[in-house]
């Protein structure tokens, strides 16, 4: 099996719709004239197939099938964005050929739901002390990198955002489950939250759920 570049004679895939309901995600696409079966990938938004070597892991699906379940239903067990790849498939010289196509119609996004993060802060302050101690966890459903989450330290007020305090970074990876962070040592007056680095790109993945 290989892949060919796509040209003007080549069968195309055009046309890809998805409908998700119940954690099962339905695919739908035009199928080019002469084409019985595709192959289709499934695999992380942010690892797209590359290279001259098709992955493993392909389904076969003909066109029977298609027009028998309406479509490729297939359960949505990940989190996060998913994307299916669905290569035309056909034969030159008794050789399996996939056509890649570089203009990606052929591929298409679909979320997969949120993992949560649950995040915990607890402040504790001496009758007459100058600082405050900072207790803070983090309870995840699937493991999360540092870069994922920063906390931001406030005087006079909890921050209302990333960049409305003193932003600071975490220093280890979090796993599945609970993490106990170390304490840290604020100001009396400081306040401090826990935040997405990047709420635009990680709010597509992960929902953070204060306890």
């Amino acid at each position: 099996m290989r892949y060919a570049e796509a040209d003007s004679s080549t069968p195309l895939i055009t046309e890809i719709t998805t409908q998700v309901e119940d954690r099962f995600c339905t695919l739908r696409w035009r199928w080019p004239d002469g084409v019985q079966a595709v192959c289709i990938h499934k695999g992380p938004a942010d690892k797209p197939v590359a290279g001259d070597i098709p992955p493993g892991g392909m389904k076969l699906y003909t066109r029977e099938e298609y027009k028998s379940n309406n479509g490729y239903r297939d359960r949505l067990d990940d989190i996060g964005l998913v994307a299916y790849t669905v290569y035309a498939r056909h034969t030159e010289n008794g050789e399996t050929v996939l056509v890649q196509q570089r203009d990606d119609a052929n591929r298409v996004l679909v979320s997969a739901g949120k993992a949560r993060i649950y995040y915990s802060i607890v402040q504790k302050k001496g009758l007459f002390a100058k600082q405050k101690t900072v207790h803070m966890s983090i309870t995840a459903e699937v493991p999360v990198a540092r870069d994922v989450l920063c906390y931001v330290k406030k005087r006079g007020g909890h921050p209302a955002g990333k960049d409305d305090g003193i932003r600071f970074p975490f220093v280890q990876d979090f796993a599945a489950g609970h993490n106990q962070l170390p304490p840290i040592e604020i100001g009396k007056d400081d306040f401090v939250r826990i935040f997405f680095t990047d709420g635009r790109k990680y709010g597509l993945v992960y929902e953070l759920v204060p306890e």
